[in-house]
Protein backbone atom coordinates (compact mmCIF):
# COMPACT_ATOMS: atom_id res chain seq x y z
CA UNK A 1 0.00 0.00 0.00
CA UNK A 2 2.82 2.21 1.12
CA UNK A 3 4.85 1.26 -1.93
CA UNK A 4 2.44 2.83 -4.47
CA UNK A 5 1.74 5.40 -2.13
CA UNK A 6 4.79 6.76 -2.39
CA UNK A 7 5.74 5.66 -5.90
CA UNK A 8 2.80 7.95 -6.81
CA UNK A 9 4.16 10.47 -5.23
CA UNK A 10 8.05 9.87 -6.40
CA UNK A 11 6.84 9.46 -10.24
CA UNK A 12 4.18 12.55 -9.79
CA UNK A 13 5.98 15.22 -7.46
CA UNK A 14 9.31 13.89 -7.42
CA UNK A 15 8.46 13.93 -3.42
CA UNK A 16 12.16 13.69 -1.68
CA UNK A 17 12.90 10.24 0.09
CA UNK A 18 9.84 8.78 -1.70
CA UNK A 19 12.00 6.56 -3.81
CA UNK A 20 13.53 4.50 -0.67
CA UNK A 21 10.34 2.50 -0.87
CA UNK A 22 11.87 0.97 -3.58
CA UNK A 23 14.36 -0.75 -2.18
CA UNK A 24 13.31 -4.40 -0.98
CA UNK A 25 15.54 -3.77 2.06
CA UNK A 26 14.20 -0.62 3.17
CA UNK A 27 10.47 -1.80 3.13
CA UNK A 28 11.60 -5.52 4.75
CA UNK A 29 13.03 -3.35 7.43
CA UNK A 30 10.01 -1.16 8.36
CA UNK A 31 7.97 -4.28 7.64
CA UNK A 32 9.75 -5.78 10.87
CA UNK A 33 9.55 -2.42 13.01
CA UNK A 34 5.95 -2.49 12.53
CA UNK A 35 5.18 -6.38 13.16
CA UNK A 36 7.34 -5.89 16.44
CA UNK A 37 5.62 -2.64 17.30
CA UNK A 38 1.91 -4.35 16.68
CA UNK A 39 3.02 -7.59 18.96
CA UNK A 40 4.39 -6.11 21.65
CA UNK A 41 1.75 -2.76 21.89
CA UNK A 42 -1.46 -4.39 21.12
CA UNK A 43 -0.93 -7.93 21.83
CA UNK A 44 -1.62 -6.92 25.31
CA UNK A 45 -4.76 -4.99 24.36
CA UNK A 46 -5.47 -9.03 22.34
CA UNK A 47 -4.38 -10.67 25.67
CA UNK A 48 -6.92 -8.15 28.41
CA UNK A 49 -9.62 -9.31 25.66
CA UNK A 50 -9.28 -12.91 25.43
CA UNK A 51 -9.30 -12.60 29.62
CA UNK A 52 -12.56 -10.85 29.42
CA UNK A 53 -14.02 -13.57 27.39
CA UNK A 54 -12.72 -16.30 29.38
CA UNK A 55 -10.96 -17.81 26.27
CA UNK A 56 -8.60 -20.08 28.32
CA UNK A 57 -6.62 -22.86 27.89
CA UNK A 58 -8.16 -26.24 29.32
CA UNK A 59 -5.16 -28.44 30.89
CA UNK A 60 -5.18 -31.96 31.43
CA UNK A 61 -3.24 -33.53 34.32
CA UNK A 62 -0.46 -35.45 32.60
CA UNK A 63 1.89 -35.15 35.26
CA UNK A 64 4.47 -32.39 33.97
CA UNK A 65 6.02 -30.01 36.18
CA UNK A 66 4.04 -26.85 35.78
CA UNK A 67 1.03 -28.10 33.45
CA UNK A 68 -1.58 -27.05 35.88
CA UNK A 69 -0.12 -24.02 36.52
CA UNK A 70 -0.92 -23.03 32.85
CA UNK A 71 -4.43 -23.47 33.12
CA UNK A 72 -7.05 -20.68 32.60
CA UNK A 73 -3.87 -18.84 30.44
CA UNK A 74 -5.49 -16.72 27.17
CA UNK A 75 -5.03 -18.85 23.96
CA UNK A 76 -5.73 -18.11 20.41
CA UNK A 77 -2.97 -15.54 21.02
CA UNK A 78 -2.39 -16.56 17.33
CA UNK A 79 -4.29 -14.14 16.12
CA UNK A 80 -1.78 -11.45 17.79
CA UNK A 81 1.25 -13.39 15.22
CA UNK A 82 -1.48 -13.00 11.85
CA UNK A 83 -2.22 -9.45 12.75
CA UNK A 84 1.69 -8.59 13.03
CA UNK A 85 1.82 -10.78 9.59
CA UNK A 86 -0.52 -9.54 7.41
CA UNK A 87 -0.81 -5.90 8.55
CA UNK A 88 2.81 -4.95 7.65
CA UNK A 89 2.47 -6.95 4.28
CA UNK A 90 -0.77 -5.47 3.77
CA UNK A 91 1.58 -1.68 4.14
CA UNK A 92 4.97 -2.59 2.67
CA UNK A 93 4.60 -5.35 -0.16
CA UNK A 94 3.56 -5.14 -3.91
CA UNK A 95 0.62 -6.57 -3.57
CA UNK A 96 -0.02 -7.34 -7.18
CA UNK A 97 3.31 -10.09 -7.17
CA UNK A 98 1.97 -13.44 -7.02
CA UNK A 99 4.16 -14.88 -4.28
CA UNK A 100 2.65 -12.22 -1.68
CA UNK A 101 -0.40 -12.68 -2.48
CA UNK A 102 -0.21 -16.77 -2.03
CA UNK A 103 1.56 -15.87 1.37
CA UNK A 104 -1.04 -14.16 2.30
CA UNK A 105 -4.16 -16.11 1.12
CA UNK A 106 -1.96 -19.12 2.88
CA UNK A 107 -1.50 -17.18 6.19
CA UNK A 108 -5.31 -16.55 6.30
CA UNK A 109 -6.86 -20.06 5.24
CA UNK A 110 -4.60 -21.88 7.78
CA UNK A 111 -5.41 -19.39 10.70
CA UNK A 112 -8.50 -20.02 10.04
CA UNK A 113 -8.45 -23.32 10.47
CA UNK A 114 -6.84 -22.82 13.55
CA UNK A 115 -9.10 -20.36 14.84
CA UNK A 116 -12.31 -22.49 13.88
CA UNK A 117 -10.07 -25.80 16.22
CA UNK A 118 -9.68 -23.25 19.08
CA UNK A 119 -13.41 -22.03 18.78
CA UNK A 120 -14.25 -25.21 19.23
CA UNK A 121 -12.24 -25.92 22.01
CA UNK A 122 -12.88 -23.11 23.95
CA UNK A 123 -16.56 -21.75 23.60
CA UNK A 124 -18.08 -25.19 22.39
CA UNK A 125 -15.69 -26.91 25.66
CA UNK A 126 -15.02 -29.29 22.87
CA UNK A 127 -11.18 -30.38 24.12
CA UNK A 128 -10.90 -32.43 20.75
CA UNK A 129 -11.54 -29.59 19.22
CA UNK A 130 -12.07 -29.89 14.82
CA UNK A 131 -11.92 -33.18 13.99
CA UNK A 132 -8.92 -34.12 12.48
CA UNK A 133 -9.78 -34.97 9.02
CA UNK A 134 -10.82 -31.73 8.71
CA UNK A 135 -7.99 -29.87 9.56
CA UNK A 136 -5.95 -32.56 7.03
CA UNK A 137 -8.62 -31.65 4.42
CA UNK A 138 -8.41 -27.52 5.11
CA UNK A 139 -4.41 -28.28 4.58
CA UNK A 140 -4.86 -30.32 1.47
CA UNK A 141 -6.79 -27.27 0.29
CA UNK A 142 -4.30 -24.44 1.02
CA UNK A 143 -1.54 -27.37 -0.56
CA UNK A 144 -3.84 -28.27 -4.01
CA UNK A 145 -3.75 -24.06 -4.59
CA UNK A 146 -0.38 -23.17 -3.91
CA UNK A 147 0.83 -26.13 -6.31
CA UNK A 148 -1.92 -25.46 -9.21
CA UNK A 149 -0.99 -21.85 -8.66
CA UNK A 150 3.10 -22.36 -8.41
CA UNK A 151 2.38 -24.77 -11.72
CA UNK A 152 -0.04 -22.34 -13.91
CA UNK A 153 0.62 -18.80 -12.90
CA UNK A 154 2.23 -17.65 -15.64
CA UNK A 155 4.61 -15.15 -13.26
CA UNK A 156 5.87 -17.89 -11.71
CA UNK A 157 9.05 -18.42 -13.55
CA UNK A 158 12.63 -18.95 -13.59
CA UNK A 159 15.29 -17.88 -15.80
CA UNK A 160 18.28 -20.02 -17.00
CA UNK A 161 21.27 -19.36 -16.38
CA UNK A 162 23.76 -19.30 -19.33
CA UNK A 163 27.50 -19.67 -19.69
CA UNK A 164 29.40 -16.44 -18.09
CA UNK A 165 30.54 -14.10 -20.55
CA UNK A 166 34.18 -12.36 -20.20
CA UNK A 167 34.95 -9.28 -19.93
CA UNK A 168 38.85 -8.19 -20.68
CA UNK A 169 39.46 -4.49 -18.63
CA UNK A 170 42.33 -2.54 -18.72
CA UNK A 171 43.03 -1.25 -15.16
CA UNK A 172 46.12 1.17 -14.01
CA UNK A 173 48.15 -0.92 -17.43
CA UNK A 174 47.67 -4.11 -16.52
CA UNK A 175 44.50 -6.97 -17.77
CA UNK A 176 41.91 -8.11 -16.03
CA UNK A 177 39.00 -10.62 -17.01
CA UNK A 178 35.98 -10.07 -15.44
CA UNK A 179 33.01 -12.58 -15.59
CA UNK A 180 29.86 -11.19 -16.07
CA UNK A 181 26.26 -13.26 -15.45
CA UNK A 182 24.49 -13.85 -18.23
CA UNK A 183 21.07 -15.03 -17.66
CA UNK A 184 18.22 -15.99 -20.21
CA UNK A 185 16.38 -12.63 -21.86
CA UNK A 186 13.16 -14.92 -21.55
CA UNK A 187 11.65 -15.96 -18.61
CA UNK A 188 10.94 -19.66 -18.49
CA UNK A 189 8.28 -22.35 -16.53
CA UNK A 190 10.25 -24.55 -14.60
CA UNK A 191 9.66 -27.45 -12.63
CA UNK A 192 13.09 -27.00 -10.96
CA UNK A 193 14.08 -27.12 -7.39
CA UNK A 194 16.89 -27.14 -5.75
CA UNK A 195 18.98 -30.45 -3.86
CA UNK A 196 21.38 -29.50 -1.38
CA UNK A 197 24.83 -30.46 -0.98
CA UNK A 198 24.73 -31.46 -4.52
CA UNK A 199 27.36 -29.28 -7.25
CA UNK A 200 24.95 -27.86 -10.25
CA UNK A 201 21.85 -28.91 -7.49
CA UNK A 202 19.09 -28.94 -9.57
CA UNK A 203 16.28 -31.18 -9.94
CA UNK A 204 13.18 -31.09 -12.38
CA UNK A 205 10.11 -32.94 -11.20
CA UNK A 206 9.29 -33.58 -14.66
CA UNK A 207 12.45 -36.24 -14.93
CA UNK A 208 10.57 -38.23 -13.21
CA UNK A 209 7.99 -39.16 -15.74
CA UNK A 210 10.69 -39.29 -18.70
CA UNK A 211 8.68 -42.83 -19.57
CA UNK A 212 5.79 -40.73 -20.69
CA UNK A 213 7.42 -39.88 -24.09
CA UNK A 214 8.40 -36.85 -25.59
CA UNK A 215 6.35 -34.77 -24.15
CA UNK A 216 6.47 -35.98 -20.33
CA UNK A 217 7.05 -32.36 -19.30
CA UNK A 218 3.31 -31.22 -19.45
CA UNK A 219 2.75 -34.01 -16.74
CA UNK A 220 4.78 -32.69 -14.59
CA UNK A 221 1.90 -31.30 -12.15
CA UNK A 222 1.39 -35.11 -11.47
CA UNK A 223 4.30 -34.94 -9.32
CA UNK A 224 4.84 -31.42 -8.40
CA UNK A 225 1.20 -30.73 -6.70
CA UNK A 226 0.86 -34.24 -4.72
CA UNK A 227 4.32 -33.07 -3.49
CA UNK A 228 3.47 -29.71 -2.07
CA UNK A 229 0.35 -30.84 -0.38
CA UNK A 230 2.65 -33.67 1.61
CA UNK A 231 5.10 -30.49 2.17
CA UNK A 232 2.13 -28.07 3.23
CA UNK A 233 0.12 -31.26 5.72
CA UNK A 234 3.64 -31.95 7.41
CA UNK A 235 5.33 -28.60 8.05
CA UNK A 236 1.98 -27.70 9.31
CA UNK A 237 1.47 -30.33 11.56
CA UNK A 238 5.09 -30.15 12.54
CA UNK A 239 4.65 -26.61 14.09
CA UNK A 240 1.28 -27.86 16.08
CA UNK A 241 3.11 -30.57 17.44
CA UNK A 242 6.22 -28.65 18.57
CA UNK A 243 3.80 -26.11 20.39
CA UNK A 244 4.04 -27.40 23.65
CA UNK A 245 6.08 -25.63 25.90
CA UNK A 246 5.96 -22.07 26.77
CA UNK A 247 7.99 -20.00 23.39
CA UNK A 248 9.47 -23.42 21.46
CA UNK A 249 7.72 -23.06 18.56
CA UNK A 250 7.56 -19.46 18.19
CA UNK A 251 11.71 -19.26 18.53
CA UNK A 252 12.19 -22.21 16.33
CA UNK A 253 9.88 -20.26 13.72
CA UNK A 254 11.89 -17.13 14.01
CA UNK A 255 15.08 -18.06 13.68
CA UNK A 256 13.59 -20.45 10.48
CA UNK A 257 12.48 -17.44 9.06
CA UNK A 258 15.76 -15.50 9.33
CA UNK A 259 17.39 -18.53 7.24
CA UNK A 260 14.42 -18.22 4.37
CA UNK A 261 14.51 -14.61 4.03
CA UNK A 262 18.02 -14.83 3.03
CA UNK A 263 17.48 -17.65 0.63
CA UNK A 264 14.67 -15.82 -0.69
CA UNK A 265 16.76 -12.39 -1.00
CA UNK A 266 19.88 -14.48 -2.57
CA UNK A 267 17.58 -16.00 -4.91
CA UNK A 268 16.06 -13.41 -6.18
CA UNK A 269 19.15 -10.87 -6.84
CA UNK A 270 21.12 -11.69 -10.26
CA UNK A 271 24.54 -10.87 -8.39
CA UNK A 272 23.79 -13.55 -5.40
CA UNK A 273 22.32 -15.78 -7.34
CA UNK A 274 25.47 -16.20 -9.91
CA UNK A 275 28.07 -16.11 -7.42
CA UNK A 276 26.15 -18.46 -5.29
CA UNK A 277 25.31 -20.62 -8.51
CA UNK A 278 21.74 -21.29 -7.34
CA UNK A 279 18.94 -20.33 -8.99
CA UNK A 280 17.69 -16.89 -10.44
CA UNK A 281 14.06 -16.44 -9.25
CA UNK A 282 12.76 -13.20 -10.85
CA UNK A 283 10.45 -11.06 -7.98
CA UNK A 284 10.70 -13.55 -5.40
CA UNK A 285 13.10 -11.14 -3.36
CA UNK A 286 9.36 -9.62 -2.45
CA UNK A 287 8.94 -12.29 -0.34
CA UNK A 288 11.68 -10.45 1.76
CA UNK A 289 9.17 -8.04 2.82
CA UNK A 290 6.73 -10.64 3.99
CA UNK A 291 9.56 -12.96 5.82
CA UNK A 292 10.68 -9.86 7.82
CA UNK A 293 6.89 -9.47 9.66
CA UNK A 294 6.82 -12.90 10.20
CA UNK A 295 10.21 -12.73 12.03
CA UNK A 296 8.69 -9.82 13.75
CA UNK A 297 5.70 -10.98 14.55
CA UNK A 298 7.38 -14.59 16.00
CA UNK A 299 10.25 -12.49 18.16
CA UNK A 300 7.65 -9.79 19.57
CA UNK A 301 5.16 -12.69 20.42
CA UNK A 302 7.92 -13.83 22.64
CA UNK A 303 7.03 -10.84 24.50
CA UNK A 304 4.05 -12.42 26.38
CA UNK A 305 4.84 -16.26 25.46
CA UNK A 306 8.48 -16.71 26.50
CA UNK A 307 8.38 -18.76 30.56
CA UNK A 308 6.23 -18.01 31.86
CA UNK A 309 3.74 -17.38 29.38
CA UNK A 310 1.31 -14.56 29.19
CA UNK A 311 -0.98 -16.14 25.99
CA UNK A 312 -0.71 -19.25 24.41
CA UNK A 313 -0.56 -18.89 20.58
CA UNK A 314 -2.98 -21.68 20.02
CA UNK A 315 -3.94 -23.76 16.87
CA UNK A 316 -4.69 -20.32 15.31
CA UNK A 317 -0.65 -19.88 15.25
CA UNK A 318 0.75 -23.17 15.34
CA UNK A 319 -1.22 -24.52 12.07
CA UNK A 320 -0.69 -20.68 10.41
CA UNK A 321 3.42 -20.42 11.38
CA UNK A 322 4.23 -24.34 9.94
CA UNK A 323 2.23 -23.87 6.79
CA UNK A 324 3.83 -19.92 6.22
CA UNK A 325 7.25 -21.96 6.06
CA UNK A 326 6.79 -24.55 4.04
CA UNK A 327 4.65 -22.48 1.03
CA UNK A 328 7.84 -19.94 1.37
CA UNK A 329 10.36 -22.69 0.83
CA UNK A 330 8.48 -23.91 -2.07
CA UNK A 331 8.06 -20.45 -3.81
CA UNK A 332 11.48 -20.30 -3.73
CA UNK A 333 12.43 -23.67 -4.80
CA UNK A 334 14.16 -24.41 -1.73
CA UNK A 335 11.83 -27.37 -0.17
CA UNK A 336 14.18 -29.93 -0.21
CA UNK A 337 16.06 -28.36 2.66
CA UNK A 338 13.12 -28.59 5.05
CA UNK A 339 14.33 -31.68 6.57
CA UNK A 340 17.43 -29.83 7.63
CA UNK A 341 16.27 -26.08 8.02
CA UNK A 342 13.03 -27.42 9.96
CA UNK A 343 14.68 -30.22 11.97
CA UNK A 344 12.96 -29.44 15.05
CA UNK A 345 9.46 -30.12 13.70
CA UNK A 346 10.58 -33.13 11.99
CA UNK A 347 11.68 -34.77 14.74
CA UNK A 348 8.61 -33.73 17.09
CA UNK A 349 6.33 -35.43 14.17
CA UNK A 350 9.08 -38.84 14.09
CA UNK A 351 8.77 -38.78 17.46
CA UNK A 352 5.11 -39.21 17.64
CA UNK A 353 5.03 -41.69 15.15
CA UNK A 354 7.30 -43.54 16.53
CA UNK A 355 5.92 -44.08 19.95
CA UNK A 356 2.60 -44.29 18.69
CA UNK A 357 4.08 -47.60 16.28
CA UNK A 358 6.38 -49.16 19.35
CA UNK A 359 3.23 -48.77 21.59
CA UNK A 360 1.08 -51.09 18.84
CA UNK A 361 3.84 -53.04 18.61
CA UNK A 362 4.53 -53.71 22.30
CA UNK A 363 0.74 -54.36 22.06
CA UNK A 364 0.22 -56.61 20.24
CA UNK A 365 3.18 -58.85 20.92
CA UNK A 366 3.35 -58.35 24.74
CA UNK A 367 -0.22 -56.49 25.86
CA UNK A 368 -1.48 -53.50 26.94
CA UNK A 369 -0.11 -53.05 30.22
CA UNK A 370 3.43 -53.80 28.99
CA UNK A 371 2.87 -51.42 26.46
CA UNK A 372 2.21 -48.64 28.79
CA UNK A 373 4.95 -49.52 31.16
CA UNK A 374 7.48 -50.05 28.25
CA UNK A 375 7.15 -47.24 26.20
CA UNK A 376 10.17 -45.77 23.89
CA UNK A 377 9.86 -42.22 25.00
CA UNK A 378 8.22 -41.46 28.91
CA UNK A 379 6.01 -38.87 26.94
CA UNK A 380 5.54 -37.67 23.28
CA UNK A 381 6.26 -35.54 21.81
CA UNK A 382 10.00 -35.27 22.21
CA UNK A 383 9.96 -32.05 24.75
CA UNK A 384 7.78 -33.53 26.53
CA UNK A 385 9.92 -36.89 26.97
CA UNK A 386 12.35 -34.42 28.47
CA UNK A 387 10.05 -32.36 30.62
CA UNK A 388 9.17 -36.33 32.22
CA UNK A 389 12.71 -36.64 32.99
CA UNK A 390 12.81 -33.87 35.23
CA UNK A 391 14.12 -30.91 33.17
CA UNK A 392 12.47 -27.56 33.08
CA UNK A 393 10.96 -25.81 30.31
CA UNK A 394 12.94 -23.17 30.10
CA UNK A 395 16.17 -24.80 29.94
CA UNK A 396 14.56 -27.70 27.26
CA UNK A 397 13.42 -24.99 24.96
CA UNK A 398 16.96 -22.79 24.95
CA UNK A 399 18.40 -26.00 23.87
CA UNK A 400 16.17 -26.98 21.29
CA UNK A 401 16.48 -23.49 20.03
CA UNK A 402 20.72 -23.84 19.94
CA UNK A 403 20.17 -26.97 18.06
CA UNK A 404 17.49 -25.08 15.58
CA UNK A 405 20.47 -22.18 15.18
CA UNK A 406 23.12 -24.61 14.49
CA UNK A 407 20.01 -26.49 11.38
CA UNK A 408 19.75 -22.71 10.16
CA UNK A 409 23.91 -22.49 9.97
CA UNK A 410 23.90 -25.65 7.94
CA UNK A 411 21.11 -24.64 5.83
CA UNK A 412 23.13 -21.47 4.87
CA UNK A 413 26.14 -23.64 4.60
CA UNK A 414 24.37 -25.69 1.82
CA UNK A 415 24.68 -23.15 -0.63
CA UNK A 416 28.51 -23.27 -0.78
CA UNK A 417 28.75 -27.16 0.57
CA UNK A 418 28.75 -29.00 -2.69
Amino acid sequence: MFYYLFDFLDKRFDLPGAGVFHYISFRAAMALIVSLLITMVFGKRIINLLHKKQVGETVRDLGLQGQMEKKGTPTMGGLIILSAIVIPTLLFAKLHNVYIVLMLLSTVWLGAIGFLDDYIKVFKKDKKGLHGKFKVLGQIGIGLIVGITLYCNDKVVVKEKLRPSSTIEIVNGSTQISQLPVYSANETKSMKTTIPFVKNNELDYSSFLSFLGPNYRKWAWLIFIPIVIIIVTAVSNGANITDGIDGLATGTSAIIGVVLGILAYVSGNTVFADYLNIMYIPNSGELVVFIAAFVGACIGFLWYNSFPAQVFMGDTGSLALGGIIAVFAIAIRKELLIPILCGIFLVENVSVMMQVAYFKRMKKKFGIEYARENRLFKMAPLHHHYQKLGMHESKIVFRFLIIGIMLAALTIITLKLR
